[in-house]
């Protein structure tokens, strides 16, 4: 199965993907932090999204594909787009016009993820301000479903995949990120999480790319021999 992971340098869906033996490949416009260049494209993600290209790793080796993807995985930047970003948006209880500006580009790049020409498309952002107007998300998961011990509640848009299922459910946890800053000033719930820069608060968590890789993988091979003709010996 041939499966690209857009937006993605820490390749951690992508090694996921690879150690059940799919041709999986990352690309993000940053170098990959993940240890294997020979399966990351560094470069803009758009020429890759619908198959029918060719494109370069970040080794030096050509790689092609003559149709769409068997499977599109999307991270795309959630910056502008994200609730946790709502105390920019409202800076003074006044709508940042330069900010949602930003947050609507954001918004047609989602968009192009979520409608790319592939079958099986997957795309991950966390919980999303309402003026960015998103369709409704299929389904959330939460790291803690899946083995690890924190809680980031993320959202999941899906065409024609079923929603994860949980894999090991933890009834001890923390928060991921700090959540409410500002509020807390105002006397407001505070989630006492670990301060961390994007790059680290926005990778996925490894019981959620597990599970994606097997799941995923199990339900396309499923509908693959579905689609396959029975042979009638004669």
């Amino acid at each position: 199965m041939r499966v690209l992971v857009a937006c993605e340098e820490s390749q951690t869906v992508c090694k996921a993907f690879r150690e059940l033996g799919h041709e999986a490949y990352s690309c993000d416009i940053q170098d990959c932090s993940g240890g294997h260049p020979e399966w990351h494209v560094t470069g803009d993600c758009v020429p890759l999204l619908d198959g029918r290209c060719s494109f370069t790793t970040s080794d030096g080796a050509r790689h092609s594909i003559d149709s769409e993807w068997d499977l599109l995985i999307c991270h795309p930047p959630c910056t502008y787009m994200s609730k946790a970003g709502a105390r920019w948006m409202y800076a003074g209880g006044v709508l940042n016009q330069e900010r949602l500006a930003l947050a609507m580009k954001a918004r047609d790049f989602f968009l192009r993820c979520l409608n790319a020409r592939c079958k099986h498309v997957a795309v991950e952002n966390p919980v999303p301000l309402k003026i960015v107007e998103l369709p409704p998300p299929t389904c959330h998961v939460e790291p803690y479903q899946h083995g690890e011990p924190f809680s980031k509640r993320t959202c999941l848009w899906l065409r024609n995949l079923p929603p994860i299922t949980p894999t090991n459910i933890l009834q001890e946890y923390r928060p991921y990120l700090p959540s409410n800053v500002g509020g807390k000033k105002k006397g407001q719930k505070y989630s006492f999480g670990v301060a961390r820069n994007a790059k680290e608060a926005s990778k996925t968590f490894e019981g959620i790319a597990k599970a994606m890789a097997e799941q995923w993988s199990a339900y396309l091979a499923q509908a693959q021999r579905c689609l396959t003709p029975l042979r009638h010996d004669t």
